[in-house]
């Protein structure tokens, strides 16, 4: 009975049914405690992933709570380094990071990393997860050249595992263009982005891509971009592709797309002393997604 709830809390998490979802983690986990006691391991997978769903709900510190004690029951059962406690550790790393705790998620993922390489090899796919983290972690920190390398490693190491144009190999593309754009390298910082707009037009086709977010997220980084650089008709076709794709994901009304109007506007020529504003914040923005 209490796999079946599981399951079903699993499936209704992924449909993004998170409501659905925490009523059946819920009924399995008290089933579960009720018929073997609060530390047996079959409950650890339901307390992580109730942690994983408090994060899409925005309840960071029940979100914590899970997690430690996923974290502290795997470690008595299966030790620091099984790849079952490293995925918890990862997450934590994770949810410190949404949080602002910049020096303890640091110290989580460099713990998952040695983990994961020693478990299984540098070049595995949560391994290189790992690698991608910490650069993004780098660039809240302002360690620009060390997120750089983190992103090269990651990148070679998706391109070899999963292809050039995977998901996940197109993110960390999309994310070293922004690394290049914080660190003035507009000219590389372009490459990246159409790269990985390029990928994904490919992999969904040109119809699909609008209904993608991350690709939409790639759009809006190349109209900041050619914003950036004067290139005004450039930029207000990225984002009005963007804007298409979050309209239908997120209505015309949604902040996303209140946002992505003003852009547009702001590239109108005849608005003078706007243009030059709306080019500086274009930077400004860049710097801080």
């Amino acid at each position: 009975m209490e796999w079946a709830l599981y399951m079903l809390g699993v499936l209704y998490a992924n449909q993004g049914k998170l409501d659905e979802a925490e009523k059946m983690y819920q009924r399995a986990l008290q089933g579960r405690e009720k018929a073997w006691g609060p530390d047996h391991t079959s409950i650890l997978h339901t307390v992580h992933n109730l942690g994983c769903l408090y994060v899409d709900q925005g309840k960071l510190d029940e979100a914590e709570e899970m997690y430690q004690r996923a974290l502290q029951g795997k470690e008595k059962a299966w030790g620091p380094d099984h790849t079952s406690t490293l995925d918890t550790v990862n997450n934590l790393g994770n949810l410190y990071k949404f949080q602002g705790k910049l020096d303890e998620a640091e110290k989580m993922y460099q713990r998952a990393l040695q983990g994961y390489e020693k478990a299984r090899g540098p070049d595995q796919t949560s391994t290189l997860g790992t690698v991608h983290n910490l650069g993004l972690l780098y660039v809240d920190q302002g360690k620009l050249d060390e997120a750089e390398k983190m992103y090269q490693r990651a990148l070679q190491g998706r391109e070899k595992a999963r292809g050039p144009d995977h998901a996940s190999t197109l993110a960390t593309v999309n994310d070293l263009g922004s690394l290049y754009a914080d660190q003035g390298k507009l000219d590389e910082a372009k490459k990246m982005y159409q790269r990985a707009l390029q990928g994904y037009e490919k992999a969904l086709g040109l119809e699909n891509v609008i209904r993608y977010r991350p690709a939409l997220n790639t759009m809006w980084n190349l109209g900041d971009l050619f914003a950036a650089q004067g290139h005004l008709d450039e930029a207000k076709e990225m984002y009005s592709r963007a804007r298409t794709g979050f309209q239908t994901l997120q209505g015309p009304s949604s902040d996303v797309c209140q946002q992505l109007d003003l852009s547009i506007a702001s590239l109108d020529p005849t608005q003078g002393k706007q243009r030059e504003i709306s080019i500086s914040l274009a930077y400004i923005v860049l710097a801080n997604k």
